[in-house]
């Protein structure tokens, strides 16, 4: 039986020359399993591969993948260990059973036509699903070579492959993909990505919502058109390659509405890191711009008279005095203050000066050029900026008493108010500016003076700055020098403000700087800090408040009842610009052991947009200690509210000037629910200041405050006094 085994196996040899590349995979390792069967069923056991056979033999056991062969009538009449494997099942109990068996119904009408082959059938291969004795299923490749043996005789030669892994492969990839674009399709912003031509590839459903065609295909420019704040239109192929361009603004202008959009663009890299092209994401911040330019409005312009109020013309005459420095150039702040205005305002009531205040601003701006700026800092008080006078002093004198007296000649008109006329006249102060940096409250100050002077001399005038006025600045520079003694010799401390939360629990306090001056008595932080500020004192001064608020927090750490308190310090802008700002900081809390955790730091809005990179890199780092920051006197800047999301803030601290007429002014009210609707939208904690009247601290509670300083709860004073006026 052997010897005629054998022979039918040198015949088979002899018969497969075709076969040579399937015999040579059985040989590297690459079929899994081999099936010969013979058209006589299990009459004819498989030959045993004996002498050279046997490595065969051995290689097909050791096989990865399965090898099978059946009989022409689809019997097992061999399976390797893997195929048993495969099926769950052993040789014994696999040999002699039919293959249908073993394969999912759906795929037997592939196997009665594989049954059904003549012998000049060529090897195919198909994809199958096998059942294993216990029911469960495994994907696998088929590959399968039909080879006849004499004249009555036929094999079928079966290699599975598993496939199991590569379908759970497969199956892994297309989870990817739908989840790529339900993030993509769920994404509050458009996204787009579009090739080195600037042809869109691939678009989210809100870009596709944007558009007004199917995008795919298209280049960028076509269907969706930005314009850029300038005018021009957005060109994507300047930024094929681009890998630091900071988002920007630009508009869209679609057939049914305007939209400002905030437009990201950034790299599309391939796996090798090449340039495939470009990803574009747009975020429609049309609502956030609205908004910024509502508040903005709300807090930079004079609701009555829709003049610019203070908190914008300091901005401008800042920029003012520097260009004037370098053109040689004079500028000229005049002070205006209506004469007896008081009196029309209590005989004939609010109304009617409300009526004349805006009249009298309407001939102010009649009588100037558009270049001019003209403020309202409340009450009947207006400051006038002439700009571009002549380069000499006495020139530029001449030309701003020019317009001064055409200002007075148009204020003398009488005034139609409710069927009634009313005259007013004017006292105004005049001081020129641009030879030397000057702060706007320096100009302020001279200029009140000056019209005081006006007033002096019988109303309805003018009079310069003068410089016999100087004994004003005189005093200032001597306490400039008192201030330097007493950082050397003593005189300052600190003064604590309590902090509380909504239940009107103590939460920490601010430390507030004091002096005490031996000649002139206790001197207001008003008055110093600017001093300070502009004599460069406020380095050291910073550095001491610093130390002195670090080293009580270490106090309160020892008692159970301060241990958890923040104290809230305020920074400069000269100290927060030193280089070495972060590691002093670190520094003083190391020195004294406290946790960075309870330090607070207040910072201005003009600071943090001097140098925004910067400013950011500071905080993030100090952030990163644990120590928090509050973004101080909040509303006065004049700064874009999208800059908000860049920096590691914790809170926003509302102005007092918002919260002093809160209740009388609707303006202000807006201007506090905006913010505390904004802090809400960014994460960001709001804490009061200024609150001095049980209807304010209700007002701020039920439009969502989170936390409150004023006088309703405590006066500046000493640490052990912190919650003497809290309930």
């Amino acid at each position: 039986m052997f010897d005629q085994l054998s022979a039918e196996n040198q015949h088979l040899r002899a018969r497969l020359a075709d076969a040579e590349e399937t015999l040579r995979a059985i040989r590297e390792g690459e079929i899994d399993a081999l099936v010969i069967s013979n058209n006589q069923g299990l009459s004819e056991r498989l030959f045993t591969l004996e002498g050279s056979d046997a490595s065969y033999h051995a290689l097909i056991e050791s096989m990865s993948e399965g090898a099978l062969v059946l009989t022409a009538a689809g019997l097992v009449y061999y399976a390797n260990r893997r195929l048993c494997e495969m099926l769950k099942t052993t040789h014994k109990a696999l040999a002699g059973t039919p293959f249908k068996q073993w394969i999912k119904p759906a795929d037997h009408p592939w196997f009665d036509s594989l049954l059904r082959q003549d012998t000049t059938h060529r090897a195919h291969g198909i994809e199958i699903m096998l059942v294993a004795s216990d029911g469960s299923e495994t994907p696998c490749h088929l590959s399968v070579s039909v080879l006849p043996v004499g004249h009555d005789q036929v094999y079928f030669s079966l290699v599975a492959t598993d496939l199991a892994e590569q379908k759970a492969h497969e199956d892994r990839i297309l989870a990817a993909e739908r989840l790529a674009r339900s993030i993509l399709d769920q994404a509050t912003e458009a996204i787009v990505v579009c090739d080195r031509t600037t042809q869109v590839v691939r678009a989210n459903a809100l870009a596709r919502q944007l558009c007004a065609v199917n995008p795919l295909g298209q280049v960028f420019a076509n269907v969706l058109p930005l314009r850029l704040p300038s005018g021009a239109q957005f060109d994507l192929h300047g930024f094929i390659g681009d890998r630091d361009r900071h988002p920007f603004e630009a508009h869209l202008e679609l057939q049914d509405q305007s939209l400002t959009m905030l437009v990201g663009v950034g790299p599309w890299l391939g796996s090798d890191g090449g340039m495939l092209g470009t990803i574009v994401t747009l975020t429609d911040i049309s609502e956030r711009k609205a908004a910024e330019e509502e508040i903005f409005r709300l807090a930079f312009y004079d609701p009555l008279t829709s003049l610019p109020n203070r908190r914008l013309l300091e901005e401008w005459v800042s920029r003012q005095i520097v260009q004037y420095i370098r053109s040689g150039r004079h500028g000229a702040l005049a002070f205006i203050d209506l004469d007896n205005f008081k009196t029309l305002n209590d005989t004939r009531g609010h109304d009617v000066g409300d009526i004349l205040l805006q009249q009298v601003a309407a001939r102010i701006k009649n009588a100037i050029r558009e270049s001019d700026i003209l403020a309202r800092l409340g009450g009947d008080e207006f400051v006038l900026i002439l700009g571009e006078l002549d380069q000499d002093r006495h020139e530029a004198q001449q030309q701003a008493e020019a317009v001064c007296a055409k200002i007075h000649r148009n204020a003398r008109e009488p005034y139609l108010i409710d069927g009634h006329e009313s005259r007013s006249t004017l006292s105004i102060g005049i001081t020129l500016f641009g030879e030397q940096k000057t702060s706007l409250d320096e100009l302020l100050k001279r200029a009140d003076l000056a019209m005081y002077e006006s007033k002096a001399s019988g109303r309805d005038t003018w009079r310069f700055f003068d410089p016999q006025m100087q004994q004003a600045l005189e005093s200032r520079a001597r306490l400039e020098d008192r201030l330097r003694l007493a950082l050397r010799d003593g005189g300052l401390w600190l003064d604590y403000q309590p902090q509380i939360n909504r239940e009107r629990r103590l939460i920490g306090a601010e430390a507030l700087l004091r002096w005490q001056d031996q000649a002139e008595g206790q001197i207001s932080p008003a008055v110093f800090i600017p001093l300070a500020e502009e004599t460069g004192l406020i380095l050291p001064l910073g550095d001491w408040v610093l130390d002195q608020a670090c080293a009580q927090l270490a106090n309160w750490a020892k008692q159970p009842g301060t241990a958890a308190l923040t104290l809230a310090v305020n920074v400069s802008a000269h100290q927060f610009q030193q280089p070495d700002f972060v590691a002093r900081v670190r520094e003083v809390i190391a020195l004294h052991h406290i946790k960075p955790g309870h330090l607070k730091l207040e910072l201005t809005e003009t600071l943090l947009l001097k140098d925004m990179t910067e400013a950011a890199q500071k905080m993030e780092a100090l952030k990163g200690s644990g120590i928090g920051f509050s973004l101080d006197d909040f509303g006065t800047g004049y700064s874009s509210l999208a800059y908000l999301k860049r920096l590691p803030l914790d809170q926003l601290k509302i102005d007092q000037s918002f919260i002093r007429d809160l209740l009388e002014d609707s303006s202000d009210a807006a201007i506090v629910d905006a913010i505390l609707g904004m802090a809400r939208s960014l994460g960001l904690q709001v804490i009061a200041e200024g609150v001095e009247t049980d209807e304010q601290y209700n007002f701020l509670l039920g439009h969502g405050c989170d936390a409150f300083q004023g006088y309703l709860f405590g006066r500046p004073g000493p640490s052990n006094q912190l919650s003497a006026g809290i309930q």
